[in-house]
């Protein structure tokens, strides 16, 4: 599963550019706009800092980056496109140690991953476009349909699993998720199954009560497998900005975190804070979406997205 996702695939660097505009749009107008003068002088580095943060990169990576330009260009002849150049080159850098893709352990079987998230951040979608990526890698996959509060989560992934091919493991309405997310463990041990992706309810991050249900899942997948589950992700909502860093602090030290997964970057102009997030907790990021097929969620990469961000060619 190591996609680079840029490079070999300038369709995917073309739907991730598409699917970062209203990031890229608001920082390349912007940088546009500051650049009346030829040479960088203080109001611009301001203005250009302004801009990052705006984007939701956060105040410490755009201080750094406004700061390394400044040292290396200030008082310079300097054009808005070789800015975008040195921005790219620097958040490529940043991101660059979490753009790591996800690759099942083949021998643990089945591969545990535990999707945890807050409610509409797209976990369903993701365990679905997941589950065909792994079966297109030739990889047996089941799926257990731990949302047991929403009857139609459990009907979405059922239609899921009917396009992939993948198992799904599920019971009626209001089942207590630990017991079915231990009989799918136990199933699928049984058939031999590569991975089993495992749903779970949406969950605001504040809601005590729901938190530790999580981590009885948690629990009960450790009386089958103790090393499981073997990665626990992440699904971010782009759009909610600044608020993806207080989901990512409560639920890693709830659940353990292991990755993230960022969806909806279509969707917003604050794209920027895959960044931030990068920076602040050094989380592998291993899948980023920007559209609804199964085609639009793909592994992280570092170059492809810093570049995208700023509107550039791969």
């Amino acid at each position: 599963m190591n996609e680079s996702g840029d490079g070999g695939s300038s369709g995917w660097f073309a739907r991730l550019k598409s699917g970062l505009a209203r990031t890229s749009s608001r920082l390349v107008g912007g940088i546009t706009d500051l650049f009346t003068k030829k040479k960088l002088d203080d109001a611009t580095l301001n203005g250009l800092e302004e801009l990052l943060i705006g984007a939701d990169l956060g105040s410490v990576t755009a201080g750094r980056l406004v700061q390394h330009l400044a040292r290396t260009r200030v008082g310079k002849d300097i054009t808005e496109a070789e800015v975008r150049e040195i921005f790219a080159a620097d958040i490529a850098k940043v991101l660059e140690p979490v753009a790591r893709p996800l690759s099942p352990d083949p021998t643990k079987k089945p591969f545990v991953i535990l999707m945890v998230g807050v409610n509409g951040a797209g976990k369903t979608t993701t365990i679905g476009k997941l589950a065909n990526q792994f079966r297109d890698h030739g990889l047996n996959v089941a799926l257990a349909a731990g949302d047991t509060f929403r009857a139609a989560a459990v009907e979405q992934l059922k239609v899921w699993g009917g396009r992939s091919g993948a198992t799904v493991f599920a019971r009626e309405t209001g089942t207590d998720a630990a017991s079915l997310a231990f009989d799918a463990l136990m199933e699928s041990r049984k058939r031999g199954d590569d991975v089993l992706l495992v749903d779970t309810a949406g969950r605001l991050q504040n809601k005590e009560n729901l938190m530790q249900e999580l981590q009885k899942i948690v629990r009960v997948l450790k009386k089958l497998d103790d090393t499981a589950p073997h990665a626990t992700l992440l699904v971010l909502d782009a759009t909610v900005g600044q608020n993806a860093h207080s989901q990512v602090e409560v639920f890693r030290s709830m659940v353990g975190v292991t990755g993230l997964v960022m969806t909806k970057l279509d969707g917003t102009a604050k794209g920027g804070v895959v960044v931030a997030l990068a920076e602040k907790f050094a989380l592998p990021v291993h899948y980023v979406g920007v559209g609804e097929s199964v085609e639009d969620l793909r592994p992280f990469s570092a170059r492809a997205f810093a570049r995208g961000l700023m509107g550039l060619e791969a």
